[in-house]
C-alpha cells in the first residue's frame, strides 16, 4: 500500500506547542469494528479541549479534517483518509461527572459507559444508551437511539470547537436533531455534552440495561466484526425486513456477509476489504430497490478514498 505525503514536519511547525500525539500514514483499521480500512495520512489524538483548539487554529485551512470516534458504525475505505484525522480519547475527553440530576460527559466516553454511570447515581431517562455501541460525540452527531429512547430525549446541551479552533456550545434546539441526525455544524468537533437525567431506582435501572443487553445479545450478531445497523429504517418501512424480503439475508461478496441472524447487519467474515463491504451494502440497496420501491439508506458512515493514494 502506497503511503501519503508526510505532513508533520509541517504541522509541528505551524503548531510547535501541541502536546498532543501525531502519528504519519497509521493503520485505521485496528480502530474499526470492521477491521477494514487503509491509512490516515496524520492521526491526531489531542492532550486535551485547549490543545485541540491550538491545533486547529494554526491548521492550513486546506487540509481535510475527519474524526473518529469507536469506530463502531464506520467504514473506512481502502485508500485511506487524507489530510488529518482527530480521534478524541483520554482522561480530558473520557469523564463523566454528575452533578444532581444532570450527566457531564466527554464525547469519548463509549455510550454503554454513560449509561452505567447514570445507573449508579440512581438517574433514569439514559438506560438506552446501554445498547448503543458508540461514543458520546457520535450520538450527538447522529441522534443515536435505541429500544425506544434518543439522544434528543436527555441532551442538555453540547459543547465543541470548529474549524478555527473557536469554542462553540449548542442548546438542545440549536442542535436540530432530527431521525438518526442533527444539524450542528458540520466542521464542530464535539468534545463535551450535559444529560438530563431524573431520579430513579437503581436497581430498577439496572435491570432496564440488563433487558436491553439481552435484548441485542439475542438479536445482533455482537460478537462479529460489524458495524451495527447498516441502514436507516425508511418512512413506513423497516429496513431488515424490507432486506430479508429482498432475498439478502446471508448475501455474500468477497469476505462480507449480510448477517443471518439480523440482515440489517453486515460482517466481516474474515479477510474482507473495505470495498466489500460498501460494494455488498450497494447490492442490497439495488436489490431492494427493485423489489420494493423502498430507497435505503446509510447509517453507517463511510469516509475516505475507494482506492489506494498513488
Amino acid at each position: 500500500m502506497t503511503a501519503f505525503p508526510d505532513l508533520i514536519e509541517k504541522i509541528r511547525a505551524a503548531a510547535p506547542g501541541l502536546r498532543g500525539r501525531l502519528l504519519a500514514n497509521q493503520s485505521l483499521s485496528d480502530l474499526t469494528w470492521f477491521r477494514v480500512g487503509g491509512p490516515a495520512q496524520v492521526l491526531f489524538s489531542p492532550a486535551d479541549e485547549e490543545d485541540l483548539a491550538s491545533f486547529l487554529a494554526a491548521l492550513d485551512p486546506s487540509v481535510p479534517v475527519t474524526v473518529i470516534g469507536l469506530g463502531s458504525n464506520l467504514i473506512v475505505r481502502d485508500g485511506g483518509i487524507p489530510g488529518v484525522t482527530i480521534r478524541l480519547g483520554g482522561k480530558a475527553f473520557g469523564s463523566v461527572e454528575i452533578d444532581g440530576e444532570t450527566i457531564r460527559s466527554g464525547t469519548a466516553v463509549p455510550d454503554m459507559r454513560l449509561a452505567k454511570a447514570a445507573a449508579e447515581a440512581s438517574l433514569d431517562g439514559l438506560a438506552f444508551f446501554r445498547g448503543i455501541p458508540g461514543s458520546v460525540g457520535g450520538a450527538l452527531r447522529m441522534n443515536a437511539g435505541a429500544h425506544g429512547g434518543e439522544t434528543t430525549d436527555v441532551l442538555i446541551e453540547a459543547r465543541g470547537i470548529d474549524r478555527k479552533g473557536e469554542l462553540r456550545s449548542f442548546t438542545h434546539a440549536e442542535m436540530g436533531f432530527r431521525y438518526r441526525h442533527s444539524s450542528a455544524p458540520d466542521d464542530v468537533i464535539f468534545t463535551g455534552a450535559s444529560f438530563q437525567g431524573r431520579p430513579g431506582d437503581r436497581e430498577e435501572i439496572e435491570a432496564e440495561m440488563e433487558r436491553v443487553t439481552a435484548a441485542r445479545e439475542a438479536a445482533q450478531p455482537i460478537r462479529e466484526r460489524t458495524g451495527g445497523s447498516t441502514f436507516k429504517n425508511p418512512e413506513g418501512g423497516k429496513a431488515w425486513q424490507l432486506i430479508d424480503a429482498a432475498g439478502c439475508r446471508g448475501l455474500v461478496r468477497g469476505g462480507a456477509q449480510v448477517s443471518e441472524m439480523h440482515c440489517n447487519f453486515l460482517i466481516n467474515r474474515g479477510g474482507a476489504t473495505a470495498a466489500d463491504i460498501e460494494g455488498l451494502g450497494e447490492e442490497v440497496r439495488r436489490r431492494v430497490r427493485d423489489h420494493s420501491g423502498f430507497e435505503l439508506h446509510w447509517e453507517i458512515k463511510r469516509i475516505g478514498r475507494e482506492t489506494t493514494p498513488a
